[in-house]
């Protein structure tokens, strides 16, 4: 498995494994498949020095992505980021989440503007809490039923860590 920057050329693999999770999962509560203006759109916003995205390959083959993302708008947030990470079906159970989570928080840890990384996670994922609670995110606690999708109310986890 070979992580690394993502390129352009990766952008229709990632976004086939978001969408698949759109319509499919609750790991996002997006409703609607995102088009492939609006990826280029989400990749471009992430060519900051702080706000980046990794791809995990598996021969040849992009498996699964980690992002770094503004976690909010306002500037005194700059240094807390949202990370994300999507990995392809066919790829789950592979050790490919492990992998994008050392990577991404190892380039977290050595950076000298990000403070905090936060993940936000749908209640009920116990795949994502598992990793977290694994590279020493803490949880700080459950907003209830702040999302609707799939036909019923869903609660989200937020986990921090300071880095």
């Amino acid at each position: 498995m070979l992580i690394r920057k993502t390129e352009k050329r990766d952008l229709p693999a990632l976004l086939a494994i978001y969408n698949h999770e759109v319509e499919h999962g609750v790991a996002t509560l997006d409703l609607h498949p995102r088009t492939m203006a609006q990826w280029e759109e989400w990749y471009e916003s992430h060519a900051t020095d702080t706000h980046f995205i990794l791809t995990a390959e598996i021969n040849g083959v992009p498996a699964g992505y980690a992002s770094l993302s503004e976690y909010r708008t306002k500037e005194a947030y700059a240094s807390t980021v949202e990370l994300s990470i999507y990995v392809g079906e066919a790829y789950r159970r592979m050790g490919v989440a492990s992998a994008l989570m050392e990577a991404i928080l190892k380039i977290a840890k050595e950076h000298p503007k990000i403070h905090s990384v936060v993940s936000v996670i749908t209640s009920g994922n116990e795949a994502s809490a598992r990793i977290h609670e694994k590279f020493g995110f803490r949880f700080c606690g459950t907003l209830h039923e702040v999302g609707y999708k799939m036909g019923a109310f869903r609660n989200i986890d937020n986990y921090e860590l300071p880095v």
